[in-house]
C-alpha cells in the first residue's frame, strides 16, 4: 500500500509539497543520526543539530547562493562556539564536533539533491529511475546472495554481503535502468542506461555499505525502530544517499534547464 501512495505522491504532488515531504524525511533522519551518535547527555546538541540540519536542507532545496554558504558557516561557528562553552569531557569534544557536522554534509546536503532532481526536466522520472535502479538492484544482490553467494564482500562491516550478490546486485541495476527506459523514461539512450546502471549501481551499493559502517561505529543494529521489522529510515535510505546526488547532476548535464 505504501509503494503506490508514495510513486502518486511522487507523480502529482505539487513541487511545494514534494520539498515539504522531503524537509520532513530530513528531520526525521536528522533525529535517527543524532540518537545513534551523540551520547543522552548531549540532547541540546541533537536539537540544535536537527534544527540546524533541517533550515541548511531547507536552504539547499531553494537553490544555490549566499545564503546556502552563509548558513553552513553560522551552524559550523556556532556548534564549535557551543561546545568550546559545554564541553564535558576533553577528549570527545572534537568527535562531537565532527558527530554534527557530519549529520550536517550527509544527510541534508545528499537528500536536498532529491528535492532539486523533481526541479529538472524529466524530474519524475530521473526520481522513478533512481528508485528503480536501487531497489531492483538490492533484490538481485539480496536473491543472488543468499543462493550463490560464498565469499564476503566485507566482512568487517557487513558480514552477510557477498561478492557474488553485489555482482548480481550490479546486473539488476543495469536492469533496471533499461526497463525504464522502457517503460517509462524513452529520452534516455542505450548508453545512458549503462552508465546510470552501473554508477548508481555501485553508488547504492556503496551507500549501504557507509551506512553499515557508522552503525557498527555506534554500536547498534538499526538506526531505530520507525518502521517496524525493517528498522529505522536511515536503514531504507542509506542506498538511496549515494545515489540522488549524481543523478541529479547527471540529469543537469543531460537535459539542462531552459
Amino acid at each position: 500500500m505504501a509503494i503506490p501512495i508514495l510513486v502518486s505522491f511522487i507523480q502529482f504532488a505539487p513541487t511545494v509539497w514534494f520539498q515539504g515531504f522531503v524537509w520532513v524525511v530530513t528531520g526525521l533522519a536528522l533525529v535517527e543520526f543524532f540518537a545513534i551518535s551523540l551520547p543522552p547527555e548531549r540532547l541540546l546538541e541533537k536539537r540544535l543539530g536537527t534544527a540546524g540540519g533541517l533550515a541548511w536542507g531547507i536552504a539547499l532545496c531553494m537553490g544555490p547562493g549566499p545564503m546556502v554558504s552563509g548558513l553552513l558557516t553560522c551552524l559550523v561557528l556556532g556548534f564549535a562556539l557551543l561546545l568550546l562553552f559545554r564541553f564535558q569531557d576533553l577528549s570527545k569534544v572534537v568527535f562531537h564536533l565532527g558527530l554534527l557536522v557530519t549529520g550536517l554534509l550527509y544527510l541534508p546536503l545528499l537528500l536536498s539533491h532529491l528535492a532539486l532532481l523533481r526541479g529538472l526536466p524529466h524530474g519524475r522520472e530521473w526520481i522513478f529511475l533512481v528508485l528503480l535502479v536501487v531497489m531492483l538492484g538490492d533484490t538481485a544482490a539480496y536473491f543472488v546472495g543468499i543462493n550463490f553467494g560464498r565469499r564476503k564482500l566485507y566482512p568487517e562491516i557487513s558480514p552477510n554481503k557477498s561478492r557474488e550478490g553485489a555482482i548480481g546486485g550490479l546486473f539488476g541495476s543495469l536492469a533496471a535502468a533499461v526497463i525504464a527506459k522502457v517503460w517509462f523514461f524513452a529520452a534516455l539512450t542505450i548508453a545512458d542506461c549503462l552508465l546510470l546502471g552501473l554508477v548508481l549501481g555501485v553508488l547504492g551499493q556503496l551507500g549501504d555499505l557507509f551506512e553499515s559502517l557508522l552503525k557498527r561505529s555506534f554500536g547498534v543494529k538499526d538506526s531505530s525502530a520507525l518502521i517496524p521489522g525493517h528498522g529505522g529510515l536511515l536503514d531504507r535510505l542509506d542506498s538511496l544517499l549515494f545515489a540522488f546526488p549524481p543523478a541529479y547532476y547527471y540529469a543537469f548535464w543531460r537535459f539542462p534547464p531552459s
